[in-house]
């Protein structure tokens, strides 16, 4: 019986250390992570949330997300202090994760084995795998330790290269080289924690589309992001059309009831607190007037 025991335990164990050596998640851990999600997925197993949604959730603010994700017991999704390419333009997408780490050199072959049963291109550094599968509208985002020096995961040759296959940008917790060269990108726009001229170097990927941490946030692959010059936050999938419908009706709330104030029709307190039967027909009298949007 003990012998027996010990044959399962190192079965189970050696299962579990060939599900855990690849290098890109398979579509059925990226479900199961993602089990709440009820609609179409991607061939790689991530959500695919709609086109429709990510466009309305770009008008979506950050504490209005905040809001309704703290309000569903998810408080660590939301990073800030960023240094922005295009501070003036947002950006929602399907998230594509990746983490790196220091380079360990028994490691990092195995890592670069794995990749070829995988099917991934060896000419190249394995910081261009996680761009090679990208897709339009999915958002690279990357946690490289918040490394500077030595660690910069892209130049303009590889966002060249993001921006033809994703129309997007990225989002590292780290940073990237030749600034000026990706700022002559058209569309594409970053959030990275510094910059440098160096190359990478003493720095490995480990993972592609595993749950990452960025900053404050943890982050799953095909979760959607919506990013702005106030920061970044991660939504589950599963919850993003809910936060849009309840953050646009929270939006319209606000919009009535600063209009309202500048008009002094209601006191401060009146509006800031549980509306009244006659403000919430206001409310309502206001909506239906409102010219409906094509």
């Amino acid at each position: 019986m003990k012998k027996l025991t010990t044959l399962i335990l190192l079965l189970t164990l050696g299962s579990f250390y060939s599900i855990g050596q690849r290098v890109g998640s398979s579509p059925e851990y990226i479900k199961a992570l993602t089990s709440e999600w009820k609609g179409e997925r991607f061939a790689d197993g991530r959500p695919k949330v709609s086109d429709a949604i990510l466009a309305r959730l770009k008008n979506i603010s950050m504490e209005e997300a905040w809001g309704v994700l703290k309000n569903k017991g998810y408080n660590n999704q939301y990073e800030g202090d960023w240094n922005i390419m295009l501070p003036d333009s947002s950006m929602t997408g399907r998230v594509v994760t990746a983490q790196y780490i220091p380079v360990r050199p028994d490691l990092q072959n195995q890592v670069k084995e794995q990749g070829k049963v995988e099917g991934r291109a060896q000419k190249g550094g394995t910081n261009s795998w996680p761009i090679d599968i990208l897709t339009s509208g999915d958002v690279y985002v990357a946690d490289s330790y918040g490394k500077m020096a030595d660690g910069t995961l892209i130049g303009d040759n590889l966002g060249n290269a993001i921006y033809a296959k994703s129309q997007r940008g990225v989002i590292f917790y780290g940073s990237v080289r030749d600034v000026e060269g990706l700022s002559e990108i058209k569309g594409f726009n970053g959030w990275w924690k510094g910059q440098d001229p160096s190359y990478i170097k003493e720095m490995m990927l480990l993972s592609i589309n595993a749950p990452i941490r960025i900053g404050r946030a943890t982050v799953l692959p095909g979760d959607v992001v919506l990013a702005k010059k106030y920061g970044t936050i991660f939504i589950p999938a599963h919850l993003v059309e809910d936060l849009v419908l309840t953050s646009e009706v929270t939006a319209l709330r606000d919009e009535f009831g600063h209009q309202r104030l500048r008009e002094k029709k209601y006191l401060a307190g009146e509006i800031d607190s549980e509306w009244s039967e006659p403000i919430k027909k206001d409310f309502l009298s206001w909506l239906n007037s409102r010219p409906l949007k094509s």
